[in-house]
């Protein structure tokens, strides 16, 4: 009975130690008391009472030992975390800012593709790194077999998912990723919206091929030889992020289906494309079935929104409004738009030809389809749809010409555009969607709309240059009069033409030159066959005055003829 009582009276004295301990949760420190309270009452229950006493002491070791394995399984996740390089979080997307104005252009496909594989290269090596320091793996290991060899595997998981989900979470953070509500998000402007989608484009791609490769390597590495409880583990570490990163894609996806929300909507679809593989390999249980529904819904839901907001860009074209007419007959900004616009969507043409329309074909390729079979792309479904949206822009650039009063300004106008159109296909990837024949027919309209021009403008000035008759008899009179007619009419074309704008150099200068190979030789052969009866006087311009007059023309600045280049 003695040794009994200096064992109470020991194991007293250790459970007050122990409940005085800062490292005690609540309530193991009411069991420890409760326990304490019972020893002082032990000597009363003699022999029973020392067995239930060493029953409850072995099983309050065991907690305590519980307890202990916890805090050091949370000392050492947290003391040895290993962090990813910056260059491996910090890589910029493989397409670049789209800016929607008349500076708006693209980048070589070289600088493209070299941008994209260095990501690849880097989430690859990324996805090799280890998320804790690999000295420690086997004594967590160790801990993880005292505690489920203890029964105490829930405790453990718990600390352990709690541990994990507290560094996945550090990465949001990092990545800049906030946890808005899609309300808020929907309330966004679009140039703060367009920076969170470039940055959730990152961290899908991040967090999917890189961090949780390692992760469910780590719960492997640990927990492999318990069964599915590695899976689960990692479940429960990743779900609540991976599910938030795809409650953000279906917000962006829900809001208005804008021209310029095309590009980043198509980012995303590859994105979710390209991590497919990664997410197959991470979820693969059916604890995971939600995870990857909520994946696949995802992608559906922005594979509609890609096409119906690729439908409202044409539709958004064909309705453009024509109220007024555009200054000095230039490139109309919706053409430089819808140009520059197409030009961009061909970097994603792997993935437009999978999600376009087959059926939306551009009525001019009905009877030529033969002539598109020589370029595979210019047989795709992308490549028709381009070709149906141009055909829409030139319908709408056409209504809008007619706002001109001046008939020769209304070829000028579409000469303008028209031309503007084939040098974009012409200088870019577009060649290869639009093809020869499409460039063949352009190139004979503008030339047409030139051709147009010439006859609509020119024709009543150069009337003046012509003798009605081929009789010598023509009158001193009807040649002065013819003199100062073609003097008025070629001044008055000078002072309006001047003000049209003919913006590419080498066009214009074509049509220079074209005009003067119709006005100076008809004014040198009327004025050489008339020497002899026309007055100096009656000649307001020489042959060189008219050269450089014409050269003038379509320079967008407006002038009037005050007096000859070469005498006043």
């Amino acid at each position: 009975m003695e040794e009994d009582q200096h064992m109470v009276a020991a194991a007293q004295h250790i459970l007050k130690a122990l409940a005085s301990s800062k490292t005690v949760s609540h309530e193991m420190r009411k069991t420890l008391l409760d326990l304490e309270i019972q020893l002082s009452t032990i000597n009363e229950r003699k022999g029973s009472g020392i067995k239930q006493l060493e029953r409850k002491l072995k099983c309050l070791e065991d907690k305590v030992v519980m307890l202990r394995l916890e805090e050091e399984l949370v000392q050492i996740l947290v003391n040895h975390k290993q962090y990813f390089e910056v260059d491996y979080m910090s890589f910029n997307s493989n397409r670049v800012d789209l800016v929607y104005d008349e500076s708006f252009g693209s980048v070589e496909d070289e600088r493209i593709n070299k941008v994209s594989r260095s990501i690849d290269d880097s989430l690859s090596e990324a996805s090799n790194i280890d998320l804790v320091n690999p000295s420690v793996v086997e004594d967590l290991k160790s801990i993880a077999k005292a505690m489920f060899g203890s029964n105490y595997q829930h405790e453990f998981c718990h600390v352990f998912i709690s541990s994990r989900r507290d560094a996945l979470d550090e990465y949001f953070v990092i990545l800049e990723i906030e946890r808005l509500s899609i309300e808020n998000m929907l309330k966004m402007e679009w140039q703060s919206l367009n920076r969170m989608i470039k940055k959730w484009i990152r961290a899908m791609k991040f967090i999917v091929q890189a961090y949780l490769v390692g992760e469910k390597r780590l719960c492997k590495q640990i927990l492999g030889d318990f069964g599915s409880v590695y899976q689960y583990c990692f479940s429960e570490i990743s779900r609540s992020s991976v599910l938030h990163l795809l409650n953000f894609g279906e917000a962006i996806a829900m809001g208005t289906h804008t021209p310029e929300k095309l590009f980043c909507l198509l980012d995303m679809y590859e994105a979710l494309e390209h991590v497919a593989v990664d997410k197959d390999f991470l979820f693969i249980e059916e604890i995971d079935s939600f995870v990857t529904r909520e994946f696949h819904n995802l992608q559906r839901i922005i594979v509609e929104t890609i096409k119906s907001t690729f439908l409202s860009f044409r539709n958004a074209i064909a309705t453009n409004p024509s109220k007024k007419c555009f200054p000095c007959g230039g490139v109309h900004p919706l053409t430089k738009y819808v140009m520059n616009y197409i030009n961009a969507l061909v970097e994603y043409g792997d993935s437009l030809d999978l999600l376009v329309d087959e059926t939306s074909i551009d009525p001019s390729d009905s009877n030529d389809e033969n002539n598109y079979e020589n370029s595979t792309l210019s047989c795709s479904p992308l490549a028709c749809n381009l070709r149906l949206i141009t055909t829409t822009l030139e319908s709408n650039l056409c209504n809008k010409s007619k706002l001109y009063n001046d008939v020769a300004l209304q070829h000028i106008f579409m000469m303008n555009n028209i031309h503007y159109m084939v040098q974009k296909v012409k200088s870019s990837n577009l060649c290869n969607f639009f093809g020869d024949l499409w460039l063949r027919r352009h190139v004979g309209m503008f030339q047409h709309y030139a051709r147009s021009y010439e006859k609509v403008s020119w024709s009543s000035v150069l009337s003046f240059l012509r003798d009605e008759s081929l009789s010598n008899c023509v009158t001193e009179r009807k040649i002065k009069k013819k003199c100062k007619d073609f003097s008025a009419a070629f001044g008055e074309v000078y002072k309006t033409q001047t003000g049209w704008s003919v913006p590419d150099k080498e066009l214009r200068e074509d049509l220079q030159i074209s005009v003067s190979q119709k006005v100076i030789p008809a004014y040198r052969s009327y004025t050489g066959r008339h020497t002899s009866k026309i007055d100096e006087k009656w000649i307001k311009y020489t042959v060189d005055d008219l050269q450089c007059y014409i050269l003038d023309l379509f320079l967008g600045s407006s002038k009037s003829l005050h007096h000859s280049h070469h005498r006043k």
